[in-house]
């Protein structure tokens, strides 16, 4: 189903970036989000974009940098948390980096100011959130697949957006073209989003 907006409705986008990072490679494609941004831009009112993502803060470089820094300074509202690292029962070091109270906090906040909120997560924790937004007059749209092995949206969340839109038939306008880059010096101003690296979970994104 292709996500529908009404004249003059204000909307907001709210990603779980390792949520969608997932549900994408999945589907065996990355997020442009160049071109995702442009895409809402031209097709709602679109008020605010909200990426959400946790940053390993004691490494010397981190993978993720690049696209937060992209993001921050091309159009999007940047939401980070330092991971936190921890050891389980079996002694092997793992790393957490939960968004959710973050994503659920602005998103009660920002619905007094919205008509539509899009959610780009699969993660069942957010059915509650999506139910309180409802009550309060505002739309809510899931974004994520049912067509991975196993799907990457929990079926309860599914149930209660207004809308369920399929990651896989938005490829056509989100997904990174994987052309060969041309041969010479790189451009320093060129404004193309970095690849995004969200390094693997121990643990699948939860539903």
């Amino acid at each position: 189903m292709a996500l529908r907006f009404y004249a003059q409705e204000r909307v907001g986008l709210f990603i779980d970036g390792a949520n969608l990072h997932a549900a994408a490679r999945a589907l065996g494609f990355d997020i442009d989000y160049k071109r995702l941004l442009k895409h809402f831009q031209e097709q709602c009112r679109l008020i605010r974009a909200f990426y959400y993502t946790a940053l390993v803060e004691d490494q010397e470089y981190s993978p993720l940098r690049p696209l937060v820094d992209w993001l921050d300074y091309n159009g999007f509202t940047m939401v980070t948390k330092p991971t936190k690292e921890f050891t389980d029962a079996m002694g092997r070091r793992k790393i957490k980096g939960n968004m959710d109270i973050e994503l659920a906090i602005d998103v009660l906040e920002m619905s007094a100011h919205l008509d539509h909120v899009v959610l780009f997560s699969g993660d069942g924790d957010f059915r509650r959130l999506v139910e309180a937004v409802q009550r309060r007059g505002v739309r809510v749209s899931v974004v994520s697949t049912v067509r991975s092995n196993p799907p990457m949206v929990a079926d309860e969340l599914r149930r209660q957006a207004d809308m369920f839109v399929e990651l896989e038939e938005l490829a056509s306008v989100v997904a990174r073209a994987h052309n060969p880059r041309a041969a010479g010096p790189r451009d320093p101003s060129r404004d193309q989003p970095p690849r995004d690296p969200h390094l693997p979970d121990d643990e699948p994104p939860s539903q």
